[in-house]
């Protein structure tokens, strides 16, 4: 099997409308069908037919167990992954994330720069932005977790390099 892309996922939240609104005035999705209780959201540059599906479990849905650390110990998804074009993006993100409170994390991976975040159900999902192969140094390449200072990556690599604008 040659798997190419994720094309979508799929969320239980407890109100699809209020997930939406979320998804889209912070996150920058776009709806392409509302039917209540179930919303259907794409990405502005995204070629799947959505990228995010929201179906309304009600209010009396039992919290997630996937936010940062609660879920270990036992199975399950901890977390999707957006990528962003430009590391600009990733810091106009950042400050409208930190300005309604959910930006729970900041993580420099050497091969990404990475934002955690909780939606309103408190669902984890991380938002990157991936190095150019091309550009990444030895130390780069390292596998691990260090904090992300944005502001001297943004002078390392500026904000508006793009992943493709390379090789």
């Amino acid at each position: 099997m040659a798997i190419r892309k994720l094309n979508h996922a799929v969320l239980w939240v407890r109100d699809a409308q209020v997930s939406k609104d979320f998804y889209v005035d912070v996150m920058g999705f776009e709806v392409l069908k509302d039917l209540g209780g179930a919303v259907f959201l794409g990405a502005p540059k995204s070629d799947s037919d959505h990228d995010l599906g929201l179906f309304s479990v009600g209010d009396d849905a039992d919290p997630t167990r996937t936010g940062r650390g609660e879920g270990r110990g036992s199975v399950g998804l901890y977390h999707l992954a957006w990528e962003v074009e430009t590391l600009g993006e990733l810091a106009d993100l950042r400050g409208r994330l930190a300005q309604v409170g959910a930006l729970v994390g900041e993580s420099d991976h050497g091969v990404t720069k990475s934002l955690y975040v909780h939606d309103p159900d408190g669902i984890e999902f991380e938002v990157l932005w991936q190095v150019p192969l091309d550009l990444l140094t030895d130390a780069d390449g390292d596998v691990r977790t260090a904090p992300l200072d944005l502001t001297a990556e943004l002078a390392r690599f500026g904000p508006e390099l793009a992943r493709s604008d390379h090789g």
